[in-house]
């Protein structure tokens, strides 16, 4: 079942365990509603991968994942042939070959009648079908999630553009293949190379940054259902002061919630510079950042 309106993304986001800001609603809506992909930018853990799979799931559809990398190309995006598969027919009915070429007067006779059967051996049959090919063919509609698309070359990218135009793809031996249903298209970046102007223009944009504190606190009671109010409220103002530090990497929601459950696991009702000096490893990923944490204690600890 499609999206109805913007509070109907809210309630069914929130009833699969994603809270969503209204902006994130809204786009999620928008991109359904007009058939278009979402390119999501933002920090690394800021939850953007976790939106993909927030949707596939209240929607009811399978979500298609495509990891991208450097180096990646068509054939492990898109498609490959089974060469095994096909020399291991060939092995099976090379009996038959005698009787194809039966009557031909000279070798190119020959080669002539056997490529009028090459399509025998280059059909669906032996297609292994990657991500982009699998979202495309599905008998019913999916989420295909390309992760980390600012990782892939920017040739990739451009290959995509095809895609995400006209939701088919060109196989020299088959033809072009159109999506049986248009899937809803997520894209992800860390913003680790800026993206083409084409690809943005295919996509409606979103940038999911650190949460406003108080949809952060509802991320954490939701997930961490057993936490002590008083030390989520005073994990969350600390966090964000350790944000506001000068830090090679500031840490995400996803580390507020590994902040969060490390403290629980521990034990700790009370965040004292102790508790979080020993914790610190959770959630800085430097070691920089970690005595700069330590440096600024009273300012991360403050009651103003």
């Amino acid at each position: 079942m499609e999206f109805e309106s913007i509070e109907d993304v809210i309630s069914r986001l929130e009833n699969v365990d994603y809270i969503p800001s209204r902006e994130i609603a809204t786009v999620v809506f928008l991109a359904a509603a007009t058939q278009k992909p979402i390119l999501v930018e933002g920090p690394a853990g800021g939850g953007k991968t976790e939106l993909a799979r927030a949707i596939a799931r209240c929607l009811g559809r399978e979500k298609i994942r495509l990891q991208c990398y450097e180096g990646l190309d068509e054939a492990k995006a898109l498609y490959e042939w089974e060469y095994a598969k096909q020399l291991l027919y060939t092995q099976m009915i090379k009996e038959k070959i005698n009787d194809v070429i039966a009557g031909a007067n000279s070798i190119a006779q020959a080669v002539e009648l056997i490529a009028q059967q090459e399509d025998a051996f280059f059909s669906e049959r032996f297609v292994l079908a990657r991500p982009l090919l699998q979202a495309i063919s599905s008998d019913k509609p999916v989420v295909l999630l390309i992760d980390e698309i600012d990782k892939a070359d920017p040739e990739f990218e451009a290959f995509l553009l095809e895609l995400l135009s006209e939701f088919q793809v060109s196989i020299p031996e088959l033809g072009i293949r159109k999506a049986r249903h248009i899937p809803m298209v997520v894209l992800t970046s860390n913003n680790y190379r800026d993206m083409s102007d084409a690809l943005k223009r295919r996509c409606i944009h979103l940038y999911i940054d650190y949460p406003e504190p108080e949809l952060e606190k509802r991320i954490i009671r939701l997930k961490l259902p057993g936490i002590d109010e008083i030390l989520a409220d005073r994990l969350i103002c600390a966090i964000n002061r350790i944000r506001s530090l000068d830090l090679k990497k500031r840490p995400c929601i996803s580390e507020t919630l590994d902040w969060a459950q490390a403290l629980m696991v521990l034990k700790i009702d009370s965040l004292s510079a102790r508790a979080v000096s020993e914790t610190l490893n959770v959630i800085c990923k430097h070691r920089a950042d970690t005595e700069l944490v330590r440096r600024s204690m009273d300012q991360v600890l403050s009651d103003d």
